[in-house]
C-alpha cells in the first residue's frame, strides 16, 4: 500500500471524532440531559483508561514472560513517567491556573470588576476540561495511529483496514466525550472551537499513522499511552466531582454504565482484528 493511501486511511480514522463533537452545540440542555451527557462521558473515559493501560502493559508483560529484564525496566520506567506526567502534571497545572485566577480576582478589588472576573470562571473550567480531554485522547490516538502504520508497513492490509474501522468508531464516541463538560455547564462552543478540539483529539491518529509507517518502537508507544492514561484519569476525577454536584445518582450510574458499554462495543471491532 502506498504511503499516500496509508495517510488517507489514518486521516479517516482520526477525523471521525468530528461525528460526536456537534453534540456540544445543543441549546440549553435540561439539568437531567446535562448530567446524563457528563455521566456517559465518564463511562467512555473510564473504558479508555483501562484500554490504554492494557495496551501500554502488553509489551512489558511479554518481556516479563521472557525474563527480558532490561526491556521490563525501560518499559516500566517509561510507563511510570508517562502516568506521573499525565496525572500529577495536570494537577499541578490546574493548581497554577487556579492561583492565577485568584490573584487576578484580588487585583480587581470588590465590586463589578471582581464580579466580571469571577463570572466566566465556570465556563473557562469547562473549556479547560474539554481541552484536557482532547489532549489525552490525542495522545491515545497517536498510539493508535502507530498501530495502523505498523500494520500497513508490514503488509497486513486487512488488519490495517479493520483497525481503521475500529478506531474510527472509537473516535466517534470520543468526540462526544470531549464536548460533554461544555454541554454539562451549558456552554455552547463555536464551530471554530469544535474544529480545534477535533484537530487536537483526532489529528494525532493521522500523525501516528505516518510515523508508524516508518518506525516500530514499543517504548515510544508506551510513553504516549502512559501520558494518555494519566491525563484521561485526571479528567475522570474532575467529571466525577461534577456528577456528584448534580445529585442525580441513579441517572448518573446508568449513564456511566452506558458509556462503558459503548466503549466495549466500539472496541470489539479492533479486538476482532487482532490488535
Amino acid at each position: 500500500m502506498s504511503s499516500g493511501n496509508i495517510a488517507l486511511l489514518g486521516a479517516i480514522a482520526g477525523f471521525t471524532i468530528y461525528l460526536g463533537l456537534p453534540l456540544g452545540r445543543l441549546r440549553t440542555p435540561t439539568p437531567r440531559l446535562k448530567a446524563g451527557l457528563n455521566a456517559v462521558a465518564i463511562g467512555i473515559l473510564i473504558f479508555l483508561v483501562w484500554d490504554v493501560l492494557t495496551h501500554a502493559w502488553e509489551p512489558i508483560d511479554e518481556a516479563l514472560g521472557k525474563h527480558a529484564w532490561g526491556t521490563v525496566a525501560s518499559g516500566g520506567f517509561t510507563l511510570v513517567a508517562g502516568l506521573t506526567i499525565g496525572l500529577a502534571g495536570l494537577v499541578h497545572y490546574d493548581g497554577w491556573i487556579a492561583r492565577r485566577r485568584e490573584a487576578a480576582a484580588r487585583t480587581t478589588g470588590p465590586g463589578a470588576a471582581a464580579t466580571a472576573e469571577l463570572a466566566p470562571k465556570t465556563r473557562s473550567q469547562a473549556g479547560s476540561l474539554a481541552l484536557m480531554i482532547a489532549t489525552g485522547i490525542g495522545l491515545h490516538n497517536f498510539a493508535e495511529g502507530l498501530a495502523i502504520g505498523n500494520s500497513a508497513a508490514q503488509g497486513e492490509l486487512s488488519l490495517a483496514l479493520l483497525l481503521i474501522i475500529g478506531f474510527g468508531l472509537h473516535n466517534a464516541t470520543e468526540g462526544f466525550g470531549i464536548v460533554a463538560p461544555l454541554a454539562a455547564e451549558g456552554e455552547r462552543p463555536s464551530w471554530p472551537t469544535l474544529l480545534w478540539l477535533g484537530l487536537i483529539g483526532g489529528g494525532p491518529t493521522f500523525l501516528g499513522t505516518l510515523v508508524g509507517r516508518h518506525l516500530v518502537d514499543d517504548t515510544l508507544s508506551i510513553a504516549f499511552l502512559g501520558l494518555a492514561a494519566g491525563s484521561i484519569l485526571y479528567v475522570v476525577i474532575e467529571l466525577l466531582a461534577v456528577a456528584r454536584r448534580t445529585a442525580l445518582k441513579t441517572l448518573t450510574t446508568w449513564c456511566i454504565l452506558l458509556g462503558l458499554l459503548l466503549g466495549f462495543a466500539t472496541d470489539a471491532v479492533v479486538t476482532a482484528a487482532g490488535a
